[in-house]
């Protein structure tokens, strides 16, 4: 199926009594209801899976004048409606939204209904992996450079939450930039969503779970793209082919950032340093050295938030200062603890392969690897060349345990796990002192947790009260 979308109805001028329903009542269709009751609009909430705190946030937003329906009440609360906003969990071919489609009704997603406030330049970066780190170091750089920079997306509070509440106008900062991390799902909704800078940051195979076909995942990436204009620039990793290809049709200017090669615009390595090439003039950033970072991939990550901040008129020194100050991100090769010589490694935001292999290649120690959770799809053979040269042990765990096994079937020894604390008690069996025990799942978590988060502060928990 191509898309959830028909065409919106443009531009909305008042929206006192207009009819929006908010299908998923999580964080971001809770932002969604706020700004919409803000601006007056009639708002329904259905939500087809209910959680501990639903009856609360009912209650709360029953009191503020929403209608909200439940399970098997959902269709009744998508009868009567002129928008609907649908949260980014629910697939584009869910039976209900395909009803919606079918009588004309404009389906947006929260990102694109935030984008219809915000007056701010919006910095919007996606990609299969990177995104948060770079989202996180974009904001950093802006904020060490004076800048009054919102950050969010994706990685945790929504863009509705950036809006000015007409209701309460001083509880929203006066923002200058909005930086926001936007995933494939988020993509899948939008229309007018038109990012200043739109950086793609690589694209390897991820959610196909969800998304039919790889070729259908990098189309909702594209859409990035599809708004901008010739003020606007695409920033874009020029070592990832399938990146170069994609943005070969895009309108607006175009930046890169490279390990491997000069770019015509950008940031690049050259040797040991990192330079800057920005209207024919050439010049240096920082010594590759300098900056705290494991692993090419948050090299990367940081020559692209470098890329941004150059774009925005930040300085060399305020950006140099901005990455060595950014501390580790918590879930992204975040060291947990030393004990006995060994040291753990908390990478659970490596929620597919390419993720855990960029985790692998970030460390010369010898390594025991736990991963495993719910399959999304990936080629979990990738990983076997890797494990052969770096890796002593694996230990398995999670719903994905079958396929891993047989796409690792040459390597051994392979333990499968019945618990992260299992998991955990076996790594530290296989490991020596001097050695690593690296938990990159390579999967999702919703198996056998909440999400990546819960999934990471139950393997420090564990890691904790070893004794």
């Amino acid at each position: 199926m191509e898309a959830v979308n028909v065409p919106p109805m443009f531009p909305i001028t008042s929206w006192r009594g207009k009819r929006v329903t908010i299908f998923g009542l999580g964080r971001s269709g809770r932002a969604a209801a706020d700004l919409l009751l803000d601006v007056g609009a009639r708002v329904t909430i259905v939500e087809e899976h209910t959680s501990q705190d639903f009856e609360s946030t009912s209650v709360t937003y029953g009191l503020r004048g929403a209608r909200v329906f439940r399970g098997d009440q959902v269709a009744e609360g998508l009868r009567d409606l002129e928008l609907l906003v649908v949260s980014p969990g629910v697939p584009k071919d869910h039976r209900l939204l395909q009803e919606i489609v079918q009588r004309g009704i404009p389906i947006i997603g929260e990102i694109e209904l935030a984008g219809w406030f915000l007056r701010a330049p919006i910095i919007a970066v996606t990609g299969t992996n990177g995104k948060s780190t770079t989202v996180r170091l974009i904001g950093s750089i802006l904020q060490q450079s004076g800048k009054r920079a919102f950050v969010g997306g994706n990685l945790g509070i929504p863009l509705c939450e950036a809006v000015p509440k007409r209701t309460q106008p001083s509880a929203t900062p006066d923002y200058e930039y909005i930086v926001a991390e936007v995933s494939s799902f988020q993509l899948e909704t939008i229309h007018r969503f038109r990012p200043w800078i739109a950086a793609l940051l690589n694209v390897t195979p991820d959610h196909l779970d969800r998304h039919p076909t790889q070729e259908d995942y990098q189309s909702a990436k594209l859409r990035i793209f599809e708004n901008q204009t010739i003020q606007d620039w695409a920033l874009i990793n020029a070592d990832d082919p399938v990146v170069k290809a994609m943005v070969l049709s895009a309108r607006s200017g175009v930046c890169e950032f490279s390990l491997t090669q000069k770019v015509e615009q950008g940031v690049y390595l050259e040797g040991g340093d990192i330079r800057g090439r920005m209207h024919g003039k050439e010049f240096f950033l920082v010594s590759r050295d300098a900056l705290p970072m494991r692993g090419d991939h948050n090299v990367a990550n940081a020559m692209a938030a470098m890329s941004v901040g150059l774009l925005c008129g930040c300085s060399i020194e305020e950006m140099v200062g901005a990455l060595q100050s950014t501390p580790t991100f918590e879930h992204a090769l975040e060291v947990v603890r030393e004990w006995q010589g060994i040291t753990f490694v908390n990478d659970s935001k490596g929620t597919n392969v390419d993720a855990t292999l960029k985790a692998l290649h970030s460390f010369r120690e010898p390594l025991v690897l736990i991963l495993g959770g719910k399959d999304k799809g990936g080629d979990f053979s990738q990983l076997a060349a890797s494990i052969t040269r770096q890796v002593k042990g694996v230990v398995v765990i999670g719903e994905a345990t079958p396929k891993i096994l047989k796409a690792l079937d040459q390597i051994k020894p392979v333990t499968l796990a019945t618990s992260l604390a299992d998991a955990v008690s076996q790594a530290v069996a296989f490991a020596s002192r001097g050695d690593v025990v690296l938990f990159s799942p390579a999967c999702a978590s919703f198996d056998m947790f909440r999400n990546y988060h819960h999934r990471g502060l139950e393997f420090k928990r564990v890691v904790g009260e070893l004794q």
